[in-house]
């Protein structure tokens, strides 16, 4: 399969804007913590249109509570991604909810994910973990990093764009296809927000 990288679209952060709102009332509970990461939310950056969205909740036992009122809501649950991310719960949301019935609700280990289906249906990610835990903060401090730093955004935008043209099984093979690049530069990221966070 094909990845799309698209040009940036200021729609995109319309887009996040509006699945935020969404999200504070269905995990009003939690007293969420909502940020816009990857990609599109680094102006100027192509992308793959699909906006990731980080959902910080107060305590890690909490996590599991959050799948029950994210599948009533036609959130699709990524349940097979908790071994490999035990501190992490992972939702897509669709374009159009009407189409939700065209997959299962809950994906686990075993399932055959449909993965070309859901790509073209696919609006956003929506990742959840505990707020200010490790994960949270490389996401936080790698888009900071692209945004303050032109050039090396420069870079992962031409890298995206050379991995688009090959054939992947996956999406999951082509952010393999990244890892190298990203685990180089978050590193330094994470270095520099923790700075900038001291300073202020």
């Amino acid at each position: 399969m094909k990845i799309e990288i698209a040009k940036y679209n200021p729609e995109w952060s319309k887009t996040f804007d509006q699945k935020k709102k969404e999200l504070e009332t269905i995990l009003r509970e939690f007293n969420p913590r909502i940020e816009h990461i990857g990609s599109t939310s680094v102006p100027n950056l192509a992308a793959r249109p699909v906006i990731d969205v980080a959902v910080g909740i107060d305590n890690f036992q909490y996590l599991d509570r959050t799948v029950e009122p994210m599948i009533r809501n036609h959130y699709i649950y990524f349940e097979v991604y908790n071994t490999d991310m035990p501190q992490r719960r992972l939702f897509v949301g669709l374009k159009d909810k009407n189409n939700y019935i065209k997959f299962k609700n809950i994906y686990t280990e075993g399932d055959l994910i449909p993965h070309e289906k859901i790509l073209s249906n696919r609006l956003c990610h929506v990742h959840i973990w505990e707020f200010g835990t490790s994960e949270w903060v490389r996401h936080i401090a790698f888009r900071d990093y692209l945004i303050e730093n032109p050039k090396i955004k420069t870079h992962y935008e031409t890298l995206k764009k050379q991995l688009s043209l090959k054939n992947w099984s996956d999406g999951n093979e082509y952010n393999n296809g990244k890892n190298s690049f990203i685990k180089t530069e978050e590193s330094k990221a994470i270095l520099w927000y923790n700075a900038k966070t001291k300073s202020n």
